[in-house]
């Protein structure tokens, strides 16, 4: 069985595995939107047989390259990392989670790279149908690539189509379209790739108002932010919709992250959404840093509970409800989960134990026991509170999760208007006289990114501690590894990565003053 280890051990694995997923998000985005709207000016290059379109197309292309090439170096080494650092992780549910990467691994080094390859050098070698049917095909494989990534991602948020093993203690894949159609993993892909099309929509927009203002490529730019803002306004809508589903899924999957997302700590009917939040500096329960009274809110009466259930009446679980229980609305506490778990623990390690003693009959009615549905239901699900010892860790950071979430919304929202701005500005001929949004449009870019850091946050400082939800904790999952070596690696990669992004940032500047190729 799993044992317990150096909490700096898995405090140290986690601030690593954050390191480079943030690093590597960075990247990620921009290659998901841009590929698309390369593809959407190459189409008109195709049926115009405009030469300009073509130079447009080369050159937005030229920094989605810079950009994919540096972001694939962070995506290997995460992928590593669930060997070198959780490797307890991957043993327990590696028959799953190993399948999405598998697929993906198909994607983004056959699929992608054959089709990228076509891209950048098959101008002058293949016709142009067969040209841009290969940049279409590689936004395609970069959002498919996405895919399996996502899918793996919301199996561990919400694990589903599995059957647990008790002869090798693993999960296994029973169902693989389960896993696949989950309401989590379309929710995920939907509104993280949409996420993807808004960021690439931003940063095509902004780089198009610095060369207006500089009064430079102004066919370039005008065309460009008119296509970006097309596709940036039906995304940042579409990204709204599915923002609101996805949060309406986490409300029944996963009620501790929503209760934090909101601060909510007492379950309540017609609960009322914070529009806006402060919280204060002192904790509320002197056995949990994470509980903190807001000192400033702004609430909107009912209007949580119709985003979480459709009801503007309905009851919303808070984290005390979550700890202690609600027998009224048929919510089981805390505790109660952590005894059925002990409970699912202890009957794995009899079976285990009655195994090595070579005791076949106890085994086997064990085995039967553990393989009965009725236990997989009611206790097994539960497995992961068997190593919990302290229910106050099983709620996570209220403050980061709340303020990520909330800076994503009211971004989310400021995209759309920034969106239709742009278009009518466009529309109007008006953009060259607007020059205060020429200089927001370039401010808006890191702003596009400081939205999808923090929806990441949310969606993984929101599940703490578990790293597969109610069956495997943090502190279960990582590599007995000395915290020393973890330090070093990651303290290693902080520098490497720093150094990547600074080269990425340097030669996209370089390009970008350089401009397009006449």
């Amino acid at each position: 069985m799993i044992e317990a280890v150096d909490l700096t051990l898995v405090n140290w694995s986690r601030a690593q595995f954050a390191l480079t997923a943030m690093y590597h998000w960075i990247f990620v985005p921009l290659t998901l939107g841009i590929t698309i709207i390369i593809a959407m000016m190459e189409s008109i290059y195709v049926r115009t047989g405009n030469p300009e379109w073509k130079r447009i197309t080369k050159f937005w292309m030229t920094l989605f390259g810079i950009n994919f090439a540096i972001g694939v170096a962070t995506g290997i080494i995460l992928e590593f990392e669930f060997g070198t650092n959780w490797s307890n992780y991957s043993w327990f549910v590696g028959d799953i989670f190993g399948a999405p990467l598998a697929i993906e691994g198909i994607f983004a080094f056959f699929m992608e790279s054959t089709f990228i390859a076509i891209m950048f050098f098959g101008w002058n070698k293949v016709g142009k149908k067969t040209h841009l049917l290969a940049t279409w095909l590689t936004a395609i494989g970069a959002n498919l690539s996405a895919l399996w990534i996502l899918v793996a991602n919301a199996w561990m948020q919400r694990p589903v189509g599995m059957q647990f093993n008790p002869e090798t203690a693993r999960n296994e894949m029973n169902n693989f379209w389960e896993v696949l159609f989950s309401p989590v993993a379309v929710d995920k892909f939907l509104h993280t790739t949409s996420s993807g099309f808004v960021l690439a929509a931003i940063f095509v927009i902004g780089i198009s108002a610095w060369y207006l203002l500089k009064k430079r490529e102004i066919l370039l730019a005008r065309k460009s932010i008119l296509i970006a803002s097309l596709f940036g306004l039906v995304s940042s809508i579409y990204l709204v919709l599915t923002g609101d589903n996805s949060t309406r899924t986490i409300a029944t999957t996963q009620p501790m992250k929503f209760a934090a997302i909101e601060g909510l700590y007492n379950g309540t009917q017609g609960a009322g959404l914070v529009a806006v939040g402060v919280f204060s500096t002192s904790k509320t329960d002197p056995n949990n840093e994470n509980l903190k009274d807001f000192s400033l809110k702004i609430e909107i009466p009912n209007v949580l509970s119709y985003m979480a259930f459709l009801d503007w009446n309905a009851f919303v679980p808070g984290v005390n409800d979550l700890i202690n229980g609600n027998e009224q609305h048929g919510i089981m506490s805390a505790y109660e989960k952590m005894e059925r778990g002990k409970l699912a623990v202890a009957k794995l390690t009899d079976f285990k134990n009655a195994q090595k003693a070579g005791n076949d009959s106890l085994a086997n009615v064990l085995k039967t026991e553990i393989m009965d549905k009725a236990f997989q239901d009611n206790f097994f699900k539960y497995f992961g509170y068997g190593y919990v010892d302290d229910p106050h860790k099983l709620i996570p950071s209220i403050p980061l999760t709340f303020y990520s979430f909330h800076i994503m919304v009211m971004l989310g929202g400021y995209f759309v208007l920034f969106f239709i701005l742009s278009l009518v500005f466009t529309l109007r001929n008006q953009l060259e006289n607007r020059r205060w949004y020429l200089r927001l449009a370039i401010w808006t870019i890191p702003l596009a990114y400081l939205a999808s850091q923090a929806g990441w946050i949310v969606a993984e400082m929101g599940r703490q501690p578990w790293v597969i939800q109610d069956l495997m904790p943090t502190w279960t999952a990582v590599t007995r590894i000395s915290a020393g070596a973890v330090q070093t690696t990651f303290w290693l990669f902080a520098l490497i990565f720093t150094i990547l992004l600074a080269a990425e940032v340097k030669i996209m500047l370089r390009q970008i003053k350089i401009g397009p190729k006449h």
